[in-house]
């Protein structure tokens, strides 16, 4: 007999994960035949640069990498690691004290409440966003507060509209630039305005910058770290996924406040082993890599970007001019919802984008493509879209 299974509240309490119902759309319309245009989920299509799968072929040769790894990371990664800041942002870091090592950031982003957040405390989670910042925060037995990121705000978050009680009972606020989903960049001015905010109240910044290397026309993003003041409040989170295409290789770092780096610490000293040091190592050589190799990869997103933003205006839909990220944001037509109209584009043309409204209530009216198709794909669904449009 069996026994009965029951899953905990904080499970119950999830709303489906947006990118496995999207993984479900897919199958059911490829096991009907269609041939899907999969411009959805921001997984780059494009390969690991070469030089660094050969560093990753010789690093798991030596046996020294196939004991247990540190948990916060190799020293000489971490030292990687502040090199790549300084190097690129001018901000210095003790790779002792102000970096580790993650498995992906989203790993450390989803702990990172459980070193900071206690029973019923707020964590300020920016939305439309990507979900795990909300998951992480009620897994920890926290409250999510929902800072609306609105397009006449240029999807920045209005920090003179947060309640003072709430505020008071904020431990972290969840930050993301450049944006997923609405590809937005950060000012200056903004990341000042965010750390009066913490500064004021004693909130940890948490700062996402998974795509601050995936930019266009020549015009990088701002580090949360280049911001005088980000390092008494806060910490920034990078991976090397969207960067180098190394998504499925499970590496990234956070870097910033001592304080906050060595809780994040103590969370995956009881709860991980750290990474597999041969990626570390091959993952030192991505971050020395020459400026060119990022560059390829960017012009090949650009070319994209140009593609994909002139057929869908040329089937009269507004999307946004992103100057960052591999994602456009685009309006969904009159008399549609987002569901609705990715529904709509899945059965009748073939291409499966992300409904806006599963990144959060203020992502209804838009849908997201993601870049991570060929130009010739692109334009195949340019045609598409305009049969049905």
């Amino acid at each position: 007999m069996s026994i009965k299974v029951e899953l905990a509240q904080r499970v119950k309490s999830l709303p489906p994960y947006l990118f496995a119902r999207i993984d479900q759309m897919k199958e059911e319309a490829l096991s009907k035949g269609v041939d899907v245009i999969d411009i959805s989920i921001g997984d780059p299509d494009l390969p690991t640069p070469g030089h660094i799968v050969e560093a990753m072929k010789r690093a798991v040769e030596k046996p020294e990498h196939h004991r247990y790894p540190s948990y916060i990371g190799m020293l000489s990664y971490r030292e990687a690691v502040a090199d790549w800041y300084r190097r690129l942002y001018n901000v210095e870091l003790d790779p002792a004290g102000e970096v580790i090592s993650l498995i992906g950031s989203k790993e450390g982003i989803a702990h990172i409440p459980l070193a900071f957040v206690d029973k019923d405390d707020i964590v300020l989670c920016p939305t439309p966003a990507y979900p795990v910042y909300s998951i992480g925060t009620i897994f920890a037995g926290g409250t999510p507060y929902f800072m609306p990121l609105k397009e006449e705000n240029n999807f920045f978050p209005d920090f003179s509209q947060i309640p003072e009680s709430v505020l008071n009972r904020a431990k972290i606020m969840f930050l993301n630039y450049p944006n997923n989903p609405t590809s937005a960049t950060a000012t200056e001015e903004f990341f000042k305005e965010a750390i009066r905010v913490a500064e004021k109240y004693n909130i940890i910044i948490c700062h996402d910058a998974a795509y601050t290397e995936i930019f266009f026309d020549g015009k990088r993003p701002l580090s949360f770290m280049q911001i005088e003041g980000a390092k008494e409040v806060g910490v920034e989170f990078h991976s090397l996924s969207k960067t180098y295409n190394m998504t499925g290789w499970r590496i990234g770092y956070a870097v910033g406040n001592r304080d906050v780096i060595a809780g994040l610490g103590k969370i995956k000293t009881n709860i991980d082993s750290g990474v597999f040091q041969a990626i570390q190592e091959a993952s030192i050589v991505a971050l020395n890599s020459e400026d060119s190799v990022l560059d390829e990869i960017r012009n090949t997103y650009q070319q994209r970007r140009d593609a994909l933003l002139e057929g869908l205006q040329s089937v009269g839909l507004k999307a946004f001019r992103p100057e960052a990220t591999f994602y456009l944001w685009t309006r969904v037509p009159e008399g549609y919802s987002s569901e609705d109209f990715t529904i709509m584009l899945l059965e009748k043309a073939g291409i499966l984008g992300t409904p806006g409204n599963g990144f959060g209530e203020p992502g209804e009216g838009y849908i997201r493509f993601a870049l991570t198709v060929d130009v010739s794909r692109i334009k195949e669904a340019t045609e598409r879209l305009k049969k049905v449009l």
